[in-house]
């Protein structure tokens, strides 16, 4: 009989070549098919019997198709999140613009999220205020993601997802204006070179924004004004090379910009407010 503990060394060695995570990985796919926790599997599962479903789970990983997908969920700033190939995976580098915009509008009423996929910046800031969203996304098969992920979290009552398109000449006349506004668009360049991982399994419509990753922000930029009310705060995930560029955009429509970097410390968020005059400062 081949043991839990004998598979996992040979799961990670076969996935060496994969990721630069195979033990982790491993362990978190046999936990997976032993339906069971990871701290309970490395604790006291160790001398089982192989699941019949590992081999499949490992097959899968090996063709780079990420863990998260996998598994059908990924933890986002303590919420579990349903996930799949209709969404991009929620990244702990995404959680600087919760962050962000929780101590610049601590006490949002209304919300709206930009690009919403799986509902992650949404549903962070509704879960950790009394504010009701709006999620808005072109994509029905995220909205519905979105709608499943609220529901999960008992947040449907606050939360609508709606398809909407900020390309779409009048798509947020019957919004109404917010406290707070995120947004994670495309904003990876055309050409650039991606894991395998990212470029064969993540949706591409939510990753490319043309040859230099900026179209996206050129057209729902110059919209914010018109969707934040008196006072509100607008902010924004961006690449770790598009600091400079994004806040000349918002410069141009009138924002202070003020950057925030991750724990990586790359920038990634901008927080916008109409404030013309203000110089760009970073965190």
């Amino acid at each position: 009989m081949t043991t839990v503990a004998q598979a996992l060394r040979e799961a990670a060695a076969s996935l060496a070549a994969t990721s630069d995570t195979a033990r982790l990985d491993a362990e978190l796919l046999m936990a997976e098919a032993l339906g069971a926790s990871r701290s309970e599997l490395i604790l006291r599962r160790a001398g089982d019997a192989v699941p019949p479903s590992f081999a499949a789970l490992v097959a899968r990983r090996a063709s780079h198709e990420p863990v998260a997908y996998i598994l059908g969920r990924q933890e986002f700033r303590g919420l579990e999140l349903i996930v799949n190939g209709a969404v991009l995976i929620p990244r702990g580098d995404s959680e600087v613009v919760v962050e962000a915009a929780l101590r610049a509008c601590p006490a949002p009423a209304r919300v709206l999220d930009c690009g919403t996929g799986s509902g992650a910046l949404l549903l962070a800031v509704l879960n950790e205020t009394g504010a009701a969203g709006v999620g808005i996304d072109r994509s029905l098969g995220a909205l519905a993601v979105a709608a499943a992920n609220a529901a999960r979290l008992g947040l449907s009552a606050r939360a609508r997802m709606l398809c909407r398109d900020w390309h779409a000449p009048g798509w947020a006349a019957d919004l109404g204006r917010f406290d707070l506004v995120l947004a994670n668009p495309p904003y990876v360049e055309s050409g650039a070179a991606l894991f395998p991982s990212v470029r064969a399994h993540e949706p591409a419509g939510a990753l490319f924004a043309g040859a230099d990753g900026l179209d996206d922000y050129r057209v729902l930029i110059p919209q914010l004004a018109g969707l934040l009310a008196p006072g509100g705060t607008a902010v924004i995930e961006i690449g770790a090379a598009q600091g400079d560029a994004v806040t000349h955009l918002a410069l141009a429509c009138g924002f202070a910009a003020s950057l925030h970097r991750d724990l990586g410390g790359r920038p990634r968020a901008l927080v916008l407010e109409n404030s013309l005059g203000n110089r760009p400062r970073s965190r």
